[in-house]
């Protein structure tokens, strides 16, 4: 977050955090840092080097760089409650998530399996994922979930919400007119004709066979160990998989450290960094911003394209 401080921005930027953090962890790397306490409902127009608004929500223990400690995962749990709060209420435009440590807060006692879900909840909304970069848009039909339990969950009706929340979505946010969307299938070579699983013929191919005729306009189910070929891709605006690791792997190989995520189907604007909290570079000044840096800049575009 003290790397936010250092960047000259077009738009105002609020932190939600404990302002004791961000001066430690400033001084801690040498860095100048001015805070300006979040007083509300005030436009404060561009953001300037050298400077944070802060919006304080204070912290329930001490903080060590790279030890994350449970005693704070209220804390955590509040920032974010309180950006979805301030979104829903038409307050701020928008809001970017950092890396969060999900251990920390389970073990605090909260059944918390990522940014996504938590915020879907105090939403009231079933979200899709999708991350991006400048080559290449991938959503998922399931996200945070064992591996072994993905074909049980790629469901007609999730299948079906994830692709028209998409549609929907990349004309509102991204001003695409007529979204083409390639899908991949479950099974290696997309099931082989059902030789090597039924998924395709009784799940995924009814339901885009429904949905063409509703107006999408898909492509699939494709092999997803070709879905990502240049050729495959050639007029594909995303790509829905059908789990986390068979489209992001090929996603962060193309872009790591310049992906965006993007939460799709909530009422509020979310983006976040592609990445998780390398711990062991905590406090060292050897992280980088750059992923962070590019979702706040996504977040403004998107609340500019949304109105």
């Amino acid at each position: 977050m003290v790397a936010l401080s250092r960047q000259s921005l077009p738009h105002d930027l609020i932190v939600i955090a404990d302002p004791a953090l961000l001066e430690e962890r400033a001084e801690r790397l040498g860095l100048p840092l001015a805070i300006n306490e979040y007083p509300g409902g005030e436009d404060g127009g561009a953001h300037s080097p050298g400077r944070l608004t802060v919006l304080p929500v204070p912290m329930a223990a001490p903080v060590q760089p790279g030890r994350p400690d449970s005693a704070n995962a209220d804390y955590v749990l509040a920032t974010l409650t309180r950006a979805v709060r301030g979104c829903l209420e038409g307050e701020f435009s928008a809001m970017v998530t950092a890396p969060v440590h999900k251990a920390a807060i389970n073990r605090a006692g909260h059944r918390f399996t990522g940014h996504t879900e938590f915020i879907a909840a105090q939403c009231g909304a079933e979200p899709v994922m999708m991350l991006m970069n400048q080559r290449l848009r991938v959503a998922l039909v399931t996200t945070h979930i064992p591996l072994r339990a993905v074909p049980d969950a790629v469901t007609p009706e999730r299948l079906r919400h994830a692709a028209e929340v998409v549609d929907r979505d990349l004309r509102r946010l991204f001003g695409i007119a007529t979204p083409r969307l390639l899908v991949c299938g479950l099974n290696p070579h997309a099931g082989e004709e059902g030789y090597l699983g039924r998924e395709e013929k009784e799940t995924l191919e009814p339901v885009l066979g429904e949905l063409r005729a509703a107006g999408l306009d898909l492509v699939g189910p494709v092999p997803a160990d070709t879905a990502f070929t240049p050729d495959s891709l050639r007029g594909v605006d995303a790509v829905i998989a059908m789990y986390h690791d068979q489209g992001l792997a090929p996603l962060k190989m193309q872009g790591f450290g310049e992906t965006v995520n993007i939460t799709l189907g909530l009422p509020v604007i979310r983006t976040s960094a592609d990445h998780g909290t390398a711990l062991e570079l905590a406090g060292t000044g050897m992280a980088r911003a750059d992923s962070l840096l590019a979702a706040v800049d996504c977040a403004y575009r998107l609340s500019l394209q949304a109105g």
